[in-house]
């Protein structure tokens, strides 16, 4: 049996509806191979803004260094659309900080929708 330490940064927007049902599939999944996820939680993005004037704080970087895993949410909207710094300086400077430059995602272009998708086989 393993515990993970696993930081939560919900961000805005669907970020806290989307964060929370990860959390319970990973409780399921613990569950099933008898690990304990200890869970901590800090403001990110907009919400970050609103409660301490900037997207990411010092602190919530050195906390998401210092876990074994980030969850990170969505972040920004249309409240912060014309803000002197915006949300999205939250994930860069995360990135930045961790020293991590990936932004993956699986795509899957169906049969028939080749032409439809920026995805191609040939180069132009």
């Amino acid at each position: 049996m393993a515990t993970f330490n696993i930081f939560v940064l919900p961000g805005d927007g669907v970020g806290p509806e989307v964060t929370g049902a990860s959390q319970r599939v990973l409780d399921t999944v613990a569950s099933r191979w008898e690990h304990d996820i200890v869970y901590s939680t800090d403001l990110v993005g907009g919400s970050a803004i609103d409660e301490y004037g900037e997207p990411l704080r010092a602190e919530t970087l050195e906390k998401a260094k210092t876990s074994d895993a980030v969850l990170f949410g969505s972040v920004g909207g249309p409240k912060w659309d014309n803000a002197p710094v915006r949300p999205e300086a939250a994930i860069l400077g995360l990135r930045k900080g961790m020293g991590l430059f990936g932004n993956i995602r699986p795509v899957k272009v169906f049969p028939g929708m080749e032409s439809s998708s920026p995805v191609k086989d040939e180069q132009t």
